[in-house]
Protein backbone atom coordinates (compact mmCIF):
# COMPACT_ATOMS: atom_id res chain seq x y z
CA UNK A 1 0.00 0.00 0.00
CA UNK A 2 1.11 3.47 -0.60
CA UNK A 3 3.12 5.50 2.48
CA UNK A 4 0.59 7.58 2.26
CA UNK A 5 -2.46 5.29 3.07
CA UNK A 6 -0.41 2.72 5.07
CA UNK A 7 -2.44 2.78 8.42
CA UNK A 8 -5.42 1.54 6.60
CA UNK A 9 -3.90 -1.89 6.38
CA UNK A 10 -4.82 -2.19 10.31
CA UNK A 11 -8.24 -3.73 9.79
CA UNK A 12 -9.45 -1.98 12.99
CA UNK A 13 -8.20 1.42 11.80
CA UNK A 14 -10.08 0.87 8.41
CA UNK A 15 -13.69 0.70 9.88
CA UNK A 16 -12.85 3.01 12.43
CA UNK A 17 -12.23 5.54 9.41
CA UNK A 18 -14.93 4.83 7.05
CA UNK A 19 -16.99 5.41 10.04
CA UNK A 20 -15.84 8.67 10.36
CA UNK A 21 -15.31 9.77 7.21
CA UNK A 22 -19.27 9.91 6.69
CA UNK A 23 -19.86 11.48 9.81
CA UNK A 24 -17.13 14.51 8.90
CA UNK A 25 -19.53 14.74 5.88
CA UNK A 26 -22.45 15.45 8.01
CA UNK A 27 -20.63 17.63 10.73
CA UNK A 28 -19.90 20.00 8.54
CA UNK A 29 -23.07 19.74 7.08
CA UNK A 30 -24.41 20.53 10.06
CA UNK A 31 -22.15 23.39 11.07
CA UNK A 32 -22.72 25.00 7.17
CA UNK A 33 -27.11 24.91 8.33
CA UNK A 34 -26.43 25.87 11.90
CA UNK A 35 -24.43 29.65 10.99
CA UNK A 36 -27.13 29.60 8.33
CA UNK A 37 -30.05 29.26 10.59
CA UNK A 38 -28.60 32.17 12.60
CA UNK A 39 -27.40 34.64 10.18
CA UNK A 40 -30.91 34.30 7.81
CA UNK A 41 -33.80 33.09 9.99
CA UNK A 42 -32.95 33.91 13.52
CA UNK A 43 -30.93 37.40 13.07
CA UNK A 44 -30.46 39.81 10.29
CA UNK A 45 -26.99 38.84 9.59
CA UNK A 46 -25.65 39.51 13.33
CA UNK A 47 -22.12 38.41 13.35
CA UNK A 48 -21.97 39.31 16.77
CA UNK A 49 -24.84 36.25 17.81
CA UNK A 50 -22.92 33.68 15.04
CA UNK A 51 -19.79 34.58 17.24
CA UNK A 52 -21.77 33.83 20.37
CA UNK A 53 -23.15 30.67 18.98
CA UNK A 54 -19.42 29.58 18.33
CA UNK A 55 -17.85 30.38 21.33
CA UNK A 56 -20.80 28.71 22.97
CA UNK A 57 -19.73 25.06 21.22
CA UNK A 58 -16.04 25.78 22.35
CA UNK A 59 -16.83 26.78 25.45
CA UNK A 60 -16.30 23.53 27.35
CA UNK A 61 -12.85 22.97 25.80
CA UNK A 62 -11.70 25.75 28.25
CA UNK A 63 -13.55 25.17 31.27
CA UNK A 64 -13.60 21.22 31.16
CA UNK A 65 -9.95 20.17 29.51
CA UNK A 66 -8.54 18.70 32.60
CA UNK A 67 -11.39 16.97 33.92
CA UNK A 68 -12.37 15.45 30.61
CA UNK A 69 -8.48 14.35 30.29
CA UNK A 70 -8.47 12.22 33.43
CA UNK A 71 -11.32 10.66 31.88
CA UNK A 72 -9.75 9.45 28.42
CA UNK A 73 -7.05 8.35 30.83
CA UNK A 74 -9.11 6.41 33.59
CA UNK A 75 -11.76 5.15 31.21
CA UNK A 76 -12.06 2.81 28.34
CA UNK A 77 -12.03 4.76 25.09
CA UNK A 78 -14.15 2.56 23.35
CA UNK A 79 -16.89 3.08 25.45
CA UNK A 80 -16.41 7.26 26.17
CA UNK A 81 -16.68 7.10 22.44
CA UNK A 82 -20.13 5.12 22.18
CA UNK A 83 -21.55 7.68 24.96
CA UNK A 84 -20.01 11.31 23.33
CA UNK A 85 -21.18 9.81 19.52
CA UNK A 86 -24.79 9.49 20.98
CA UNK A 87 -25.21 12.65 22.47
CA UNK A 88 -23.87 14.45 19.72
CA UNK A 89 -26.68 12.67 17.76
CA UNK A 90 -29.10 13.71 20.20
CA UNK A 91 -28.84 17.47 19.99
CA UNK A 92 -27.82 17.37 16.88
CA UNK A 93 -31.45 16.05 16.00
CA UNK A 94 -33.02 18.27 18.52
CA UNK A 95 -31.85 20.99 16.76
CA UNK A 96 -33.30 19.87 13.44
CA UNK A 97 -36.88 18.72 15.04
CA UNK A 98 -37.12 22.54 16.29
CA UNK A 99 -36.37 23.85 13.01
CA UNK A 100 -38.27 21.66 11.17
CA UNK A 101 -41.46 22.62 13.34
CA UNK A 102 -40.89 26.10 13.03
CA UNK A 103 -40.67 26.38 16.66
CA UNK A 104 -36.32 27.01 16.81
CA UNK A 105 -35.49 30.24 18.40
CA UNK A 106 -32.19 31.47 18.97
CA UNK A 107 -31.49 31.03 23.02
CA UNK A 108 -32.04 27.11 21.62
CA UNK A 109 -29.06 26.63 19.72
CA UNK A 110 -27.47 28.93 21.92
CA UNK A 111 -28.25 25.85 24.35
CA UNK A 112 -27.79 23.11 22.15
CA UNK A 113 -24.34 24.15 20.97
CA UNK A 114 -23.05 24.45 24.83
CA UNK A 115 -24.39 20.88 24.83
CA UNK A 116 -22.60 19.63 22.10
CA UNK A 117 -19.53 21.68 23.86
CA UNK A 118 -19.53 19.39 26.58
CA UNK A 119 -19.96 16.19 24.53
CA UNK A 120 -17.39 17.49 22.39
CA UNK A 121 -14.92 18.83 24.86
CA UNK A 122 -14.56 14.96 26.27
CA UNK A 123 -15.19 13.24 22.61
CA UNK A 124 -11.86 15.34 20.66
CA UNK A 125 -9.02 13.72 23.21
CA UNK A 126 -10.53 10.75 23.31
CA UNK A 127 -10.58 10.49 19.55
CA UNK A 128 -7.32 11.76 19.49
CA UNK A 129 -5.74 9.23 21.86
CA UNK A 130 -7.79 5.82 20.71
CA UNK A 131 -5.79 6.33 17.27
CA UNK A 132 -2.85 4.94 19.36
CA UNK A 133 -4.72 2.04 20.53
CA UNK A 134 -5.63 1.12 16.95
CA UNK A 135 -1.76 1.73 15.54
CA UNK A 136 1.06 0.99 16.35
CA UNK A 137 4.21 4.19 16.83
CA UNK A 138 5.85 3.90 13.99
CA UNK A 139 2.09 4.28 11.49
CA UNK A 140 0.84 6.55 14.61
CA UNK A 141 2.20 9.62 12.44
CA UNK A 142 0.31 8.02 9.29
CA UNK A 143 -2.94 8.09 11.26
CA UNK A 144 -2.69 11.61 12.71
CA UNK A 145 -2.59 12.25 9.29
CA UNK A 146 -5.26 10.47 7.60
CA UNK A 147 -7.43 11.51 10.74
CA UNK A 148 -6.93 15.22 9.34
CA UNK A 149 -7.41 13.93 5.98
CA UNK A 150 -10.91 12.38 6.63
CA UNK A 151 -11.85 15.84 8.67
CA UNK A 152 -10.63 17.83 5.60
CA UNK A 153 -12.67 15.50 3.08
CA UNK A 154 -15.52 15.79 4.96
CA UNK A 155 -15.12 19.60 4.71
CA UNK A 156 -14.77 19.54 0.88
CA UNK A 157 -17.44 17.51 0.10
CA UNK A 158 -20.20 18.78 3.46
CA UNK A 159 -20.66 22.64 2.99
CA UNK A 160 -20.80 21.92 -0.86
CA UNK A 161 -23.54 19.54 0.05
CA UNK A 162 -25.09 21.27 2.64
CA UNK A 163 -25.74 24.65 0.29
CA UNK A 164 -27.21 22.54 -2.46
CA UNK A 165 -29.79 21.44 0.26
CA UNK A 166 -30.10 24.04 2.14
CA UNK A 167 -30.99 26.00 -1.52
CA UNK A 168 -33.26 22.61 -2.66
CA UNK A 169 -35.02 21.66 0.66
CA UNK A 170 -34.34 24.32 3.07
CA UNK A 171 -32.03 24.28 6.27
CA UNK A 172 -34.15 21.43 8.72
CA UNK A 173 -32.99 18.80 5.84
CA UNK A 174 -29.46 19.58 5.89
CA UNK A 175 -29.50 19.19 10.31
CA UNK A 176 -31.36 15.77 9.66
CA UNK A 177 -28.98 14.12 7.10
CA UNK A 178 -26.23 15.85 9.81
CA UNK A 179 -27.87 13.76 12.91
CA UNK A 180 -27.73 10.65 10.69
CA UNK A 181 -24.49 10.54 10.55
CA UNK A 182 -23.73 9.82 13.56
CA UNK A 183 -24.94 6.40 13.19
CA UNK A 184 -21.89 5.30 10.86
CA UNK A 185 -19.63 6.34 13.75
CA UNK A 186 -21.63 4.37 15.97
CA UNK A 187 -21.82 0.94 14.21
CA UNK A 188 -18.16 1.47 13.39
CA UNK A 189 -17.40 1.08 17.26
CA UNK A 190 -19.28 -1.68 17.55
CA UNK A 191 -17.60 -3.61 14.83
CA UNK A 192 -14.04 -3.20 15.68
CA UNK A 193 -12.62 -6.20 17.32
CA UNK A 194 -11.27 -5.41 21.07
CA UNK A 195 -8.06 -8.48 20.69
CA UNK A 196 -6.73 -6.53 18.37
CA UNK A 197 -6.68 -3.07 20.29
CA UNK A 198 -3.73 -2.30 22.60
CA UNK A 199 -5.48 -0.28 25.53
CA UNK A 200 -3.48 2.65 27.09
CA UNK A 201 -2.27 2.08 30.51
CA UNK A 202 -4.78 3.39 32.92
CA UNK A 203 -4.16 6.48 35.47
CA UNK A 204 -5.37 5.55 38.68
CA UNK A 205 -5.19 6.99 42.35
CA UNK A 206 -5.82 10.87 43.11
CA UNK A 207 -3.89 14.17 41.97
CA UNK A 208 -4.08 13.21 37.90
CA UNK A 209 -4.94 17.11 37.21
CA UNK A 210 -2.01 18.27 39.08
CA UNK A 211 0.15 15.13 37.52
CA UNK A 212 -0.82 16.14 33.77
CA UNK A 213 0.15 19.93 34.27
CA UNK A 214 3.28 19.17 35.88
CA UNK A 215 4.23 17.40 33.28
CA UNK A 216 3.61 19.51 30.56
CA UNK A 217 5.02 22.47 33.00
CA UNK A 218 8.32 20.52 32.36
CA UNK A 219 8.16 19.94 29.14
CA UNK A 220 9.65 23.26 27.56
CA UNK A 221 8.93 21.57 24.23
CA UNK A 222 5.56 20.70 24.41
CA UNK A 223 4.91 24.74 25.66
CA UNK A 224 6.51 25.86 23.05
CA UNK A 225 3.84 23.80 20.19
CA UNK A 226 1.11 25.00 22.60
CA UNK A 227 1.77 28.73 22.62
CA UNK A 228 1.51 27.89 18.47
CA UNK A 229 -1.40 26.48 18.42
CA UNK A 230 -3.67 28.70 21.08
CA UNK A 231 -2.54 31.95 19.05
CA UNK A 232 -3.75 29.92 15.80
CA UNK A 233 -6.75 28.42 17.49
CA UNK A 234 -7.83 32.16 18.93
CA UNK A 235 -7.19 34.38 16.30
CA UNK A 236 -6.70 32.40 13.24
CA UNK A 237 -8.78 29.38 13.12
CA UNK A 238 -12.29 30.91 13.22
CA UNK A 239 -13.10 30.24 9.34
CA UNK A 240 -16.48 29.55 10.32
CA UNK A 241 -16.90 33.20 11.21
CA UNK A 242 -14.94 34.80 9.19
CA UNK A 243 -15.91 33.02 5.86
CA UNK A 244 -19.94 33.38 6.87
CA UNK A 245 -19.27 37.49 7.21
CA UNK A 246 -17.23 37.47 4.04
CA UNK A 247 -19.25 35.50 1.77
CA UNK A 248 -22.61 37.51 2.99
CA UNK A 249 -22.07 40.55 3.59
CA UNK A 250 -19.01 41.67 1.43
CA UNK A 251 -19.98 39.36 -1.22
CA UNK A 252 -23.33 39.52 -1.07
CA UNK A 253 -24.02 35.53 -1.56
CA UNK A 254 -26.29 33.09 -0.84
CA UNK A 255 -26.06 29.48 0.59
CA UNK A 256 -24.99 27.96 -2.16
CA UNK A 257 -21.87 30.25 -2.43
CA UNK A 258 -21.21 30.20 0.84
CA UNK A 259 -20.85 26.62 1.20
CA UNK A 260 -18.99 26.50 -1.84
CA UNK A 261 -15.71 28.63 0.04
CA UNK A 262 -15.84 25.77 2.99
CA UNK A 263 -15.82 23.10 -0.17
CA UNK A 264 -12.52 25.07 -1.80
CA UNK A 265 -10.57 25.62 1.31
CA UNK A 266 -10.79 21.96 2.03
CA UNK A 267 -9.06 21.38 -1.25
CA UNK A 268 -5.69 22.88 0.34
CA UNK A 269 -6.32 21.52 4.09
CA UNK A 270 -6.72 17.91 2.27
CA UNK A 271 -3.61 18.13 0.34
CA UNK A 272 -1.51 19.12 3.51
CA UNK A 273 -3.35 16.33 5.34
CA UNK A 274 -2.02 13.61 2.47
CA UNK A 275 0.99 15.23 2.36
CA UNK A 276 1.46 15.33 6.13
CA UNK A 277 0.70 11.35 6.03
CA UNK A 278 3.65 10.74 3.90
CA UNK A 279 5.62 11.94 6.62
CA UNK A 280 7.83 9.96 8.81
CA UNK A 281 8.04 12.56 11.21
CA UNK A 282 6.84 15.92 12.22
CA UNK A 283 9.80 18.33 12.57
CA UNK A 284 9.26 21.74 14.20
CA UNK A 285 10.58 23.39 11.01
CA UNK A 286 7.66 22.23 8.90
CA UNK A 287 5.19 24.06 11.47
CA UNK A 288 6.74 27.06 11.68
CA UNK A 289 7.29 27.16 7.76
CA UNK A 290 3.74 26.60 7.65
CA UNK A 291 2.78 29.48 10.14
CA UNK A 292 4.47 31.72 7.93
CA UNK A 293 2.29 30.80 4.54
CA UNK A 294 -0.50 31.27 7.22
CA UNK A 295 0.66 34.77 7.46
CA UNK A 296 0.67 35.49 4.13
CA UNK A 297 -1.91 33.53 2.79
CA UNK A 298 -4.53 35.23 4.83
CA UNK A 299 -3.47 38.63 4.12
CA UNK A 300 -4.13 38.47 0.95
CA UNK A 301 -7.61 36.13 1.85
CA UNK A 302 -8.24 39.86 4.05
CA UNK A 303 -7.63 41.84 0.75
CA UNK A 304 -9.37 39.87 -1.80
CA UNK A 305 -11.20 42.48 -3.90
CA UNK A 306 -13.57 39.67 -5.20
CA UNK A 307 -15.47 36.75 -4.67
CA UNK A 308 -13.25 34.82 -6.84
CA UNK A 309 -9.97 35.88 -6.02
CA UNK A 310 -11.24 35.11 -2.21
CA UNK A 311 -11.84 31.63 -2.94
CA UNK A 312 -8.77 31.21 -4.37
CA UNK A 313 -6.30 32.19 -1.16
CA UNK A 314 -8.44 30.11 0.53
CA UNK A 315 -6.45 27.06 -0.91
CA UNK A 316 -3.07 28.15 0.21
CA UNK A 317 -4.51 28.90 3.38
CA UNK A 318 -6.29 25.80 4.01
CA UNK A 319 -3.05 24.05 3.17
CA UNK A 320 -0.70 26.12 5.44
CA UNK A 321 -3.32 26.11 8.25
CA UNK A 322 -3.95 21.94 8.18
CA UNK A 323 0.16 21.38 7.93
CA UNK A 324 0.55 23.47 11.26
CA UNK A 325 -2.11 22.02 13.04
CA UNK A 326 -1.22 18.25 11.71
CA UNK A 327 2.34 18.21 12.52
CA UNK A 328 1.77 19.70 16.08
CA UNK A 329 -0.89 17.55 16.51
CA UNK A 330 1.64 14.17 15.85
CA UNK A 331 4.78 15.79 17.64
CA UNK A 332 2.57 16.32 21.06
CA UNK A 333 0.70 12.76 20.46
CA UNK A 334 4.85 10.90 19.65
CA UNK A 335 6.62 12.81 22.42
CA UNK A 336 4.20 12.41 25.61
CA UNK A 337 4.74 9.56 27.80
CA UNK A 338 1.45 6.88 27.00
CA UNK A 339 -0.07 7.02 30.34
CA UNK A 340 0.12 10.93 30.10
CA UNK A 341 -1.86 10.88 26.51
CA UNK A 342 -5.28 11.77 27.08
CA UNK A 343 -4.41 14.90 29.83
CA UNK A 344 -2.36 16.05 27.17
CA UNK A 345 -4.16 15.75 24.77
CA UNK A 346 -7.08 17.40 26.32
CA UNK A 347 -5.44 20.23 27.46
CA UNK A 348 -3.87 20.49 23.72
CA UNK A 349 -7.63 20.65 22.44
CA UNK A 350 -8.60 23.50 25.26
CA UNK A 351 -5.66 25.65 24.03
CA UNK A 352 -6.54 24.96 20.40
CA UNK A 353 -10.31 24.95 20.57
CA UNK A 354 -10.65 26.90 24.33
CA UNK A 355 -9.78 30.13 22.95
CA UNK A 356 -12.39 30.22 20.63
CA UNK A 357 -14.93 31.24 23.27
CA UNK A 358 -13.02 34.50 23.79
CA UNK A 359 -11.67 35.09 20.14
CA UNK A 360 -15.16 33.78 18.52
CA UNK A 361 -17.62 37.21 20.48
CA UNK A 362 -14.40 39.55 19.81
CA UNK A 363 -14.03 39.01 16.40
CA UNK A 364 -17.52 39.09 16.28
CA UNK A 365 -17.84 42.15 17.34
CA UNK A 366 -14.99 43.68 15.22
CA UNK A 367 -16.69 42.55 12.29
CA UNK A 368 -20.04 44.56 13.11
CA UNK A 369 -17.52 47.73 14.69
CA UNK A 370 -14.94 47.67 11.62
CA UNK A 371 -16.23 45.20 9.05
CA UNK A 372 -15.68 41.49 7.80
CA UNK A 373 -12.26 42.12 6.46
CA UNK A 374 -10.38 42.37 10.23
CA UNK A 375 -11.36 39.40 11.38
CA UNK A 376 -9.46 37.94 9.01
CA UNK A 377 -6.64 40.08 9.48
CA UNK A 378 -6.66 40.31 13.00
CA UNK A 379 -5.73 36.72 13.11
CA UNK A 380 -2.97 37.68 9.97
CA UNK A 381 -1.25 39.94 12.27
CA UNK A 382 -1.45 37.54 15.94
CA UNK A 383 0.14 34.50 14.20
CA UNK A 384 3.06 36.81 12.18
CA UNK A 385 4.00 38.15 15.82
CA UNK A 386 3.49 35.26 17.58
CA UNK A 387 6.62 33.72 15.04
CA UNK A 388 8.59 36.43 15.69
CA UNK A 389 8.51 35.86 19.37
CA UNK A 390 8.72 32.39 18.95
CA UNK A 391 12.13 32.73 17.02
CA UNK A 392 13.41 34.91 19.01
CA UNK A 393 12.96 32.82 21.83
CA UNK A 394 14.53 29.82 20.88
CA UNK A 395 17.54 31.77 18.92
CA UNK A 396 18.07 32.94 22.35
CA UNK A 397 17.25 30.02 24.63
CA UNK A 398 18.52 27.20 22.43
CA UNK A 399 21.47 28.65 20.96
CA UNK A 400 19.48 28.04 17.53
CA UNK A 401 21.26 29.48 13.74
CA UNK A 402 19.06 29.36 11.12
CA UNK A 403 19.95 29.55 7.40
CA UNK A 404 17.88 29.29 3.85
CA UNK A 405 19.85 27.36 1.17
CA UNK A 406 19.02 28.28 -2.44
CA UNK A 407 21.31 25.83 -4.09
CA UNK A 408 19.50 23.58 -6.48
CA UNK A 409 15.95 23.74 -4.21
CA UNK A 410 15.38 26.46 -1.68
CA UNK A 411 15.26 24.55 1.72
CA UNK A 412 15.18 26.04 4.99
CA UNK A 413 17.62 24.77 8.02
CA UNK A 414 16.89 24.98 12.12
CA UNK A 415 20.28 24.19 13.44
CA UNK A 416 21.07 23.72 17.04
CA UNK A 417 24.41 23.99 18.54
CA UNK A 418 25.21 20.99 20.90
CA UNK A 419 26.08 22.20 24.11
CA UNK A 420 27.50 19.63 27.10
CA UNK A 421 24.38 19.58 29.68
CA UNK A 422 24.74 17.38 32.72
CA UNK A 423 22.27 14.82 33.08
CA UNK A 424 19.69 16.27 35.26
CA UNK A 425 15.66 16.44 34.71
CA UNK A 426 15.97 20.56 33.40
CA UNK A 427 18.81 18.69 30.84
CA UNK A 428 16.32 16.21 29.86
CA UNK A 429 13.72 18.81 29.07
CA UNK A 430 16.54 20.86 27.61
CA UNK A 431 17.26 18.24 25.29
CA UNK A 432 13.23 17.62 24.47
CA UNK A 433 13.07 21.16 23.33
CA UNK A 434 16.10 20.68 21.25
CA UNK A 435 15.26 17.74 19.17
CA UNK A 436 11.61 19.49 18.76
CA UNK A 437 13.50 22.53 16.87
CA UNK A 438 15.31 20.11 14.94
Amino acid sequence: MSPTFQSLEIRNYRIYASGAIVSNVGTWMGRVAQDWLVLTVLTDRSATALGIVTGLQFLPFLLLAPFAGMLVDRLPKRRLLFATQTALLVTALLLAVLTATGVVELWHVYALALIQGVATAVDNPARQTFVSEMVDTDHLPNAVALNSASFNLGRLIGPAVAGLVIAGFGIAPALFINAATFLFVLLALLRLRSSELTPSPRARGKGQIRDGLRYVRGRPDLKLVLFLVFVLGTFGMNFQLTMALMATTVFDKGAGEYGLLGSIMAVGSLAAALLSARRARPRMRVLLVALAGFTVSTALLATAPSYVLFAIYLVPTGLSALTALTTANAMVQISVDPVMRGRVMALYMAIFMGGTPVGAPVLGWIGDAWGPRWTIGIGTVAVGLSLVAVAVWVARRQNVAVTFQTRRSPRLRIQVAPQPVPDTPAAAAARATAEAVR
